[in-house]
Parts: C-alpha cells; sequence; structure tokens
C-alpha cells in the first residue's frame, strides 16, 4: 500500500482526501450524472465502488429500501470473489470475520436407516487452486465493506435509499445524457412523489423483477423446477458432529439438507428440502413458516437432536433457472450504430437456485467487468463501442451458471445415495467434479477485442489467456517483502502489464528487459507513450512490474531501468514496488508454478479485471501496442511524466 506519494498526510489511509464539489448529506438529488445505478445489492455495490474512486464521474446509486440490509440472503464467497476483494482491499477484514469452508462432509442413511453415516468428506477447496479460501459471511457485511470504500473514496457516495427506477426512456439521437429516469420515492410519506434524473448510462442491478430490465424490454426465460426449499440463519443446539463443517445430509423419505456454518462460531444456516409443488402451484401458496423448515430439519436430522434457541432470518423459495435475452438496451442488429446506454448486472440477468453459493459471486463479477469498462468510456480513455464487449463475455458466464445450476439442483434433489465407481456418493462426486467452476475460476472471456489468442501460451502456460490471473508468491526487491503477485493489482481501471525476464537477465543496461523498458518508456509507438496523456503519472493506464529469476540479495535496485522506479506524484517520489523476485524455494518458485519458459522470458497483459488477456514474447512489440490501440485512444501530444532517474 502506497500513500504520502503528494505530501504527508495523517491519518486512516484508506480516507482519501475529498474532491471538490462532491455531493454532501442534505444536498438535492441531482438532475443529471454520469451514472446512475440502480440497486444497491452486491452487483449494484460493486459498480459504486469502483467508480467512487473517479470523482470526476457524477454517480447517483438508488435504492428502494429505507436502510441498509442487515440480515439474510446469500452468504458464500467464492475464493473468486476473495481474490476480487483483494483487489478492492478488504480481503483480509473478510477472511478475520467470516467462517472458513475447508472441508465439505456428506451423510446419508445407514444400512437400517436408523441412524445417518458420514459417507464421505473431501477438501473444499483443492490445493493450489487460489491463495484464497472460500469463506462465509452475511451479505450485508460484504455491503457494509463496499460502502465503507465508497464512504472513504474521493466522491464520498452514498446511496440514495427510499428510491426506485419507475420507467425510463432512451434517447437514440443524443450523445447528452440520452437516458431521462423517472425515480419514484418509497416512503410511505411520499408517496407518489417522483424526481427524474438524466444519465449517460443506467445500469440496472435491481434485482429479478428488474424494472430497468423491462423499461427496456428485456424478460427473463427459463423454467422452474416446481420444488420448494427453505433456508433458515438459527443459533441452536444439536450433537449432529458436523455443524461447523459445510456437510450435505440425505434422509431416507424426508429428502435433504445442507448445513453450512457461519461466521462468529455459532450462527448457522440450513437449506432444507420442504415440498414438491404441483405445475398450477406456486410457493407462497404453501403458506409455509419458519415452524415448517425447523420441523422438517429435524426429520432429516433424526437420530440427531436439533433444539433451536433462536431464528436470526428465514425464507421459502421456489428453484428456477432463468437468463434475460438482453443485457443491454441495443436493438439486434443495431450494434454497429449503436452503443448501449442501459446495461444490466446481476439478478436482473440471471437467477437460479441459492444451493450451490454463486449467486452474490457471479453478480459482482458482472460489475467488476463491467466497472473499469465505464470508467476507460467515462474519462475518455476509450470509445463507447468498448462497452459491447459487457454482453458477450458475461452472458457466456451467466449461461454456465444456469447450466450448472440446473445439474447441481438435480443431483442435490436426488434421492439415490449409491456410490459410484469412485466409492464417492453420486452427490460427493458431483461436488469435487464441479470444484473449480463452484470456486469462480472457470470463467473464461474468449479471443476477441480484450483477450488475445494464444499463439504464444508456452511461454506461460500457467497464466490461462480469458482466465482470471492465477497468482503466485514473489518478494518484492525493494524491501525483500514476500507476497502474492496478483495482489499487486487494485480495482483502479488500470491494465498491467508483467514483465518476466529471461535467465541471467538482472535489470541493467544492454540487457533484454532494460531494452524493452527504454521503448515503453520514450519511444512514441510505446502503448505507455500513446494511451498516456500529458501529465499524468506513466503507470496511469498501464502499470508496468517485472519479475526477475534471481533472489533479492543478487540484484540492485538502483540499476533497475527507470520505468520500474518511476517518479510519482507531486514530488516525483520513486515508487518502489515494480520489481520483484523469484522466491528462491522449489515449491514457491513462479516460474515454476506458472510454467514460464526460463530461457526466454515473456510479456503477460492482466486487464483491469484481473483476467489474463495476452501472453507475449519479450521481443514482439508489434503486438503489445496493436493490442492496446484496439482498445485505448491516443492522448499523447507531449509525453507523459517521464520516466527518467531523478
Amino acid at each position: 500500500m502506497q500513500y504520502h506519494r503528494d505530501g504527508f498526510r495523517p491519518g486512516d489511509p484508506d480516507l482519501q482526501p475529498a474532491a471538490p464539489g462532491h455531493r454532501r448529506a442534505g444536498d438535492p438529488l441531482p438532475t443529471e450524472v454520469d451514472v446512475l445505478i440502480a440497486g444497491s445489492g452486491p452487483a449494484g455495490l460493486c459498480l459504486a465502488a469502483q467508480l467512487a474512486r473517479f470523482p470526476q464521474i457524477r454517480t447517483m446509486l438508488v435504492e428502494p429500501k429505507l436502510a441498509p440490509m442487515e440480515k439474510g440472503q446469500a452468504d458464500g464467497i467464492s475464493v473468486r470473489s476473495m481474490e476480487m476483494f483483494q483487489a478492492f482491499g478488504f480481503a483480509e477484514q473478510v477472511m478475520r470475520e467470516a467462517v472458513w469452508i475447508n472441508e465439505t462432509t456428506f451423510w446419508a442413511p445407514g444400512a437400517d436407516n436408523r441412524q445417518l453415516d458420514r459417507v464421505a468428506r473431501v477438501q473444499d477447496v483443492p490445493d493450489g487452486i487460489s491463495e484464497m479460501p472460500h469463506v462465509l459471511i452475511n451479505q450485508a457485511r460484504v455491503h457494509d465493506l463496499f460502502l465503507a470504500q465508497m464512504r472513504q473514496s474521493p466522491s464520498r457516495l452514498v446511496p440514495d435509499l427510499g428510491l426506485k427506477v419507475a420507467g425510463l426512456t432512451v434517447d437514440p439521437g443524443t450523445d447528452d445524457h440520452p437516458v431521462t429516469v423517472t425515480l419514484a420515492h418509497t416512503a410511505p410519506e411520499r408517496a407518489g412523489q417522483t424526481h427524474t434524473v438524466r444519465a449517460n448510462y443506467v445500469i440496472g442491478c435491481d434485482g429479478a423483477r428488474s424494472t430497468v430490465r423491462s423499461a427496456i424490454g428485456g424478460a427473463l426465460h427459463g423454467d422452474a423446477a416446481h420444488q420448494a426449499w427453505g433456508v433458515i440463519d438459527l443459533l441452536a443446539v444439536t450433537d449432529f458432529p458436523d455443524w461447523r463443517m459445510k456437510s450435505f445430509v440425505r434422509s431416507q423419505d424426508q429428502g435433504t439438507l445442507m448445513v453450512l456454518p457461519r461466521e462468529g462460531g455459532h450462527l448457522v444456516r440450513l437449506y432444507v428440502e420442504m415440498d414438491q409443488l404441483a405445475d398450477h402451484e406456486r410457493v407462497a401458496d404453501r403458506g409455509l413458516a419458519a415452524a415448517d423448515i425447523i420441523a422438517k430439519a429435524q426429520h432429516i436430522l433424526a437420530p440427531f437432536q436439533l433444539e433451536v434457541k433462536e431464528v436470526v432470518w428465514w425464507s421459502i423459495y421456489e428453484i428456477g433457472h432463468r437468463l434475460t435475452d438482453t443485457f443491454d438496451d441495443v436493438p439486434a442488429g443495431q450494434a454497429a450504430r449503436r452503443t448501449p446506454r442501459v446495461l444490466l448486472a446481476g439478478d436482473a440477468c440471471h437467477t437460479h437456485s441459492p444451493k450451490a453459493g454463486q449467486g452474490m459471486n457471479v453478480s459482482m463479477g458482472d460489475t467488476f467487468n463491467l466497472g473499469w469498462k465505464l470508467i476507460a468510456v467515462l474519462t475518455g480513455r476509450a470509445d463507447a463501442g468498448l462497452l459491447h464487449t459487457y454482453t458477450g463475455e458475461r452472458r457466456a458466464a451467466a449461461q454456465a451458471l444456469v447450466d450448472f445450476d440446473h445439474t447441481w439442483s438435480r443431483v442435490v434433489g436426488a434421492r439415490t445415495t449409491a456410490p459410484s465407481t469412485d466409492g464417492l456418493p453420486d452427490v460427493a462426486r458431483a461436488f469435487v467434479q464441479n470444484l473449480p467452476f463452484t470456486c469462480g475460476l472457470t470463467v473464461r472471456y474468449e479471443p476477441g477485442l480484450l483477450t488475445g489468442v494464444a499463439t504464444h501460451q508456452d511461454l506461460a502456460s500457467g497464466f490461462d489467456i480469458g482466465m482470471r490471473l492465477h497468482s503466485a508468491p514473489v518478494v518484492r526487491l525493494a524491501d525483500a517483502r514476500p507476497m502474492q503477485l496478483g495482489h499487486c493489482i487494485e480495482a483502479d481501471a488500470r491494465f498491467r502489464l508483467f514483465l518476466f525476464a529471461p535467465a541471467g537477465d538482472d535489470g541493467r543496461a544492454g540487457g533484454t528487459l532494460a531494452s524493452l523498458c527504454a521503448w515503453l518508456a520514450d519511444d512514441t509507438a510505446s502503448p505507455l507513450r500513446r494511451h498516456t496523456a500529458p501529465g499524468e503519472d506513466i503507470d496511469a493506464v498501464i502499470d508496468t512490474r517485472a519479475v526477475f529469476q534471481q533472489g533479492f540479495r543478487a540484484l540492485d535496485f538502483n540499476a533497475m531501468p527507470a520505468l520500474l522506479r518511476p517518479p510519482v506524484g507531486a514530488y516525483g517520489l520513486r515508487d518502489y514496488e515494480k520489481v520483484f523476485c523469484a522466491d528462491q524455494r522449489p515449491e514457491a518458485d513462479i516460474f515454476a508454478l506458472r510454467g514460464i519458459d526460463r530461457s526466454a522470458g515473456c510479456m503477460v497483459v492482466v486487464r483491469p479485471d484481473q483476467h489474463v488477456a495476452l501472453v507475449l514474447p519479450l521481443a514482439d512489440r508489434g503486438s503489445l501496442a496493436a493490442y492496446f490501440a484496439g482498445i485505448l485512444r491516443s492522448r499523447a501530444s507531449s509525453p507523459p511524466a517521464a520516466a527518467v532517474d531523478r
């Protein structure tokens, strides 16, 4: 973490100086904004937290509820989402508060059907798949952490509670705030009152009953399983031995139950299979209550005892798998003539059962993909056509989620407990097979504008193009600090360019890396020069870092290329955090772990959303320049703040 770059600043380093003219509590509602976000769930807050870092982007976040969430709804945080939280800076706090899911157990009736037996137990997160754990924590705490980021940002952004989108229209004939939004007040004392806002972009994160989606003619399509499930958060006394493990429990004839331990050491969530519904029936028709969920859970867990002391929250839901027919407002066949002005994210796009713990994660993934693209467009770094990539990339991810949930719901709800050929019960085997998906690590963005082809994948076989960057240990040269390379990626809308040095290269003048860094810093064809505006720091758009094969004692920081120790901020202070060394322990060597060609080295381009965009030879400067030229505008009429020795 770096601060003091523009002068000494006491106090909380996470609290950024407020931008002049930022909106304050009590100020009237705006009439024009750059981005209006409808809904302050995980998708909306993830987007707002990114935009809040850029006070020049006028952002408004509206939420129908009159108070922040306190309990209930989602709780599972995948390892991929934890990697994303690291970019926001609050992964450590989540790990401290949350319960870590290390092992998952499976229970089924014994031979005489009089007792339950533990029939399998598996490791919940495979070794080496990520440096992050799978955790469970109240969705409200995730909201709190995003809200804190927003309050501490230069924008001092806070949600406008008690407002919902009642309707909107888009004027495709203008670029000047073409979306007109009617907001309705939801507080009883303000019933019937409305407010009109004009926006450049509207993002519908307003849930499965999205009014934003309806306003652009979208609809959710899919099916329902006609199966009711209960979910309940409770404090209880039980002799079930795996109460603090994630557990699947199948009874002989009462259905299935899932045990999910929660934060705090005592709270537990249960997912309980309830009644099969008739084709014409809705779950609300049954009039089920918390007592019904508890009674069913007690039957499934018998002969183990379950004495409930307090019900914290509960709900009844019906399994459904649905996907919207559009993620934006551009009519079919008009992408060449129109760019999106209204986009959808989260449950407004896709709905599914909560049993796989993917809803909150995929929703945040939607807006982590969208946020940097909006920032690039609204700050003038990229043309608006960049936003077309959102639908293509995230609709594929949503389709994969719905397809997975179809399969997983059938497996969890099946009555059979017969072991498969490998000795695991069918549900345990399916669980193991799908761990990469449930960890959030199977999203691959296909080749296109933002993702290159795998021509040179062999130079770094462990950094799969299109997949998220799989972090690995490194040691920072300047202070010998062991750390994860991926943790230098922040949610700041910048690209990362990682240079992996060939064997023997120590960064000194005359070497391969020094030559490349000189070109990147000085040549007019360099993407750093071409896409960085005059007066900006050299790393304002593309943050270049290097990893050497030698240990830190074998290298000299002052001999590094100037690009890798650039002056930053008002004082031109030195940046000491761009040069890393491989951990010399064999089991922790990034070159070995990620299949990096030791002889040739390579360049790895990482998108602002942590996905690998390109792997190139160190000599392929033309392909590097062409990649960025296809995405970013040329902004250099004079050099940026130069990477020179001082």
